[in-house]
């Protein structure tokens, strides 16, 4: 029995290592996105380029920590007696000493509030990027569809005229 409690107060402690991992890991995702809206505000391609490849690079390497925190979790659903899907950090809570419960908690309450504001961030970010998108459409569809012969010029005194422009027309019709 005392060897049990061992193994999983290993198990517990490394458990923890890997929530530690999880929660700087949401923190710089949390700062990314923070940067990359502001990149793609500034309009710097440069920099945003750099920081896509980073967060490429980040997220490769993060697997490892993933699947660490998958083999501890089967490791302590075996020690528990119970099945993968039913050992989560509620149940793992529930079965501790309360020195190790507190930590568990400190960890879960932590890793909630980061995960809301990761998502509130995430749509944000979403947001920004649509809302370009869309400018951007608009603002090709705008200058495109000007040679359209349905498009409506008016004049500068008020009288429509359909657009008759050439092939070497310019974008912008200067005329008054």
């Amino acid at each position: 029995m005392k060897a049990t409690t061992i193994a999983i107060e290993d198990k517990v402690s490394k458990l923890l290592a890997v929530l530690d991992k999880d929660i700087r890991h949401i923190q710089d995702s949390l700062s990314c996105l923070n940067e990359m809206r502001s990149l793609v505000v500034k309009r710097d391609d440069v920099t945003l380029g750099k920081l896509l490849e980073s967060i490429q690079a980040e997220s490769d390497s993060y697997t490892s920590n993933e699947s660490q925190r998958q083999s501890i979790r089967k490791e302590l659903a075996n020690a528990f007696g119970c099945n993968l899907e039913q050992m989560t950090l509620s149940k793992l809570e529930a079965s501790l000493p309360k020195g190790e419960k507190a930590q568990v908690t400190k960890r879960k309450a932590r890793l909630r509030t980061l995960i809301k504001e990761l998502k509130k961030e995430h749509l944000s970010t979403a947001l920004l990027l649509s809302e370009c998108a869309r400018f951007n459409n608009l603002l090709l569809k705008s200058i495109f569809d000007f040679r359209r012969t349905g498009t409506v010029i008016y004049n500068s005194n008020g009288s429509t005229s359909r657009s008759a422009l050439g092939r070497n027309a310019a974008f912008v019709n200067s005329q008054f």
